[in-house]
């Protein structure tokens, strides 16, 4: 079997369900694992798929996602290719994400594996935080997410009540609107935007009883099999905010 993965963290889920050999074309994004960010074909980016690179490699399965990639390209791909498109929205979602493509690829007893081991981690990091906060996940214009997203979906699970779970999808917001909502956290993500200490102190500045701080945007916006990996960083995160 040859597969493509056009998603960084299917990518790494491949890799926990042992399928080295069966992988043969991933992003210039999936950075985990590193040996196969090394050495495997890159096709081009989760938005900017190379076709003719994808042709070359004649998959018998391409894995993509509704929001990563291009309706286009993943459309003009199904036309010649097995193509299975994932929506992930909750962590629900993504336990049977790992049942669907472990069955897919013949590694049924594996995929229970991680799968349990995923509730467990999530069972472990389940918090009763119970505070307001923001989520950034981007700078000019600043961009947040809203109930229908994967972030949001994490973000509860760890006890943070999302201020802006109202909305849907990734709605922009305004720092006068920041200043008006007075969250009692805000998290700036490490991705997309990469966030940086000074914009922290931007924040400090301008909600001095805010908690602001930077987060690994992995932990909260990679599904498959990342919460595993980052179980405790998560524990620490939510350490950190408890103890100030």
């Amino acid at each position: 079997m040859r597969i493509i993965s056009t998603v960084p963290s299917i990518t790494e889920l491949l890799a926990d369900l042992s399928l080295d050999s069966e992988v043969v074309g991933i992003t210039k994004f999936c950075v985990h694992p590193d040996n196969w960010f090394r050495s495997k074909e890159r096709i081009g980016g989760t938005k900017t798929l190379n076709i003719d690179k994808i042709d070359n490699l004649n998959p018998d399965l391409i894995i993509a996602n509704k929001e990563e990639n291009t309706r286009e390209q993943i459309e003009l791909l199904s036309k010649k290719y097995k193509v299975l498109v994932t929506d992930i929205k909750t962590i629900q979602d993504n336990f049977a994400l790992i049942d669907t493509i472990a069955s897919l690829c013949n590694r049924e007893a594996k995929g229970l594996a991680l799968v349990n081991k995923l509730k467990s981690t999530a069972e472990k990091i389940k918090s009763s935080l119970n505070k307001n906060a923001l989520y950034l996940i981007w700078k000019d214009p600043y961009m947040s997410v809203g109930n229908d997203s994967y972030i949001h979906n994490v973000m509860t699970h760890l006890g943070f009540r999302n201020v802006l779970g109202d909305k849907l999808r990734y709605p922009e917001i305004s720092v006068h609107e920041i200043e008006t909502l007075n969250p009692e956290i805000i998290l700036l993500s490490s991705e997309p935007y990469p966030f940086k200490e000074k914009h922290v102190q931007f924040f400090k500045n301008l909600l001095p009883q805010c908690n602001c701080m930077l987060v690994d945007g992995e932990l909260f916006s990679w599904y498959g099999t990342r919460l595993i990996h980052l179980e405790n960083k998560a524990i620490t995160l939510l350490e950190s905010i408890q103890l100030n």
